[in-house]
């Protein structure tokens, strides 16, 4: 096709190739650019999607910060109340520590006013005070009102001691050496002491010795002149209890004829006479006396018996030199006798001493 005005206008012609040209090439960016656009909506939502998951990972992020933050925010609530709670505890210490800081003064002050009152009433240090009570370390001091007492007690005794002594010192060296001389005697006396407890071991070894050498003697003569008196029999001593024989007790074991061997104190009573009778005697053999008097050990004896006794008395008078007195109701026994002494009352209110020489009298009859 020619435009109408073709051939009309070259410049007219010429400036409407140039705006084909420009609506051409504007009709090709037009269609590059629409071209674009068609891609343009894949790309949004390929960024919408990368978008929805960087929202969804921004999401989950905050979420977790949001969880994050809610922990530390009860952490601090936490930290906030033990905040409070220690700063109550540090006014409370510090209220504790200035009440302490005072008491602590106080005493100190205290203590200062007591040290100045023991070197004051007790002239020493407080080191020294358990020491001055006679309260011995580790023991329980005493209450206070006791320790008081005893304190007014300790004062008024040394009130009472009067006035200081100026000799003291002098009296002092007075009475060391008395005690030097005291402690001297002291150590003589401890030796004198010794040697007499040597002299009286050496005593007792010498009477331990004696008295078991006489103890058989009198048991030899007591075994003896028991089988005489009972005409059978047998007897012993026997030393009881002690192993010391100076301390020792005597029992005395007799068997008479037909009976078995027994104490004394199971004998029957004349048995039991006759059986003190033959010790008497054997005591007299071992060691002989120049007196003995016999006061009625016939007594609880029989004929038979007192035949026996006194014809023992008569060979151990005969055979020594003990004379012996007997008291005796007996008319066996005073027959058997040399001498009689007797007293008789003629008179109501009168006695008379009487005495018969049986020998005499015997040899007066013999040659009558």
């Amino acid at each position: 096709l020619q435009h109408p005005g073709a051939g009309r206008d070259p410049q007219l012609q010429g400036g409407a190739a140039e705006r084909v040209s420009e609506l051409q090439t504007r009709d090709s960016g037009a269609a590059a650019e629409l071209d674009a656009l068609a891609a343009r909506p894949g790309e949004i939502e390929t960024q919408r999607n990368s978008l929805m998951d960087t929202l969804n990972e921004a999401d989950a992020a905050r979420r977790a910060a949001a969880d994050k933050v809610a922990i530390a925010e009860g952490e601090l609530a936490e930290a906030e109340k033990a905040l409070r709670a220690a700063e109550t505890r540090l006014a409370e210490t510090r209220e504790d520590k200035v009440r302490a800081e005072a008491a602590v003064a106080q005493a100190a002050q205290n203590l200062e006013v007591v040290r100045e009152r023991i070197a004051e009433r007790l002239e020493c240090d407080p080191a020294k005070v358990l020491e001055l009570a006679e309260i011995k370390e580790g023991r329980d001091i005493p209450d206070l009102e006791s320790a008081e007492r005893r304190f007014e007690r300790l004062l008024r005794e040394r009130d009472n001691m009067g006035p200081v002594n100026l000799r003291a010192e002098q009296e002092a060296e007075e009475l060391a050496e008395k005690i030097a001389t005291v402690e001297s005697e002291r150590d003589d006396l401890i030796s004198a002491i010794a040697r007499l407890r040597q002299g009286i071991s050496n005593l007792n070894r010498e009477a331990r010795q004696r008295l078991l050498k006489s103890f058989e003697e009198v048991n030899t003569h007591f075994q003896e002149l028991f089988v005489r008196l009972f005409a059978g029999g047998r007897a012993h001593l026997a030393l009881t209890e002690v192993d010391d024989p100076l301390q020792a007790g005597l029992e005395i074991y007799a068997s008479p004829p037909g009976k078995k061997l027994q104490i004394l104190s199971l004998l029957s009573g004349g048995e039991q006479a006759m059986t003190a009778i033959a010790l008497l005697f054997a005591v007299f053999l071992t060691n002989p006396a120049p007196i003995c008097v016999l006061d009625e050990v016939d007594a609880a004896l029989d004929d038979a018996n007192v035949d026996r006794f006194c014809t023992l008395l008569d060979e151990i008078a005969h055979a020594g030199d003990t004379r012996f007195l007997v008291v005796t109701h007996h008319r066996m026994t005073m027959a058997r006798m040399d001498r009689l002494y007797g007293v008789t009352m003629p008179e109501q209110g009168v006695s008379q001493l009487v005495s018969v020489d049986l020998r005499q009298a015997e040899e007066i009859r013999a040659t009558a």
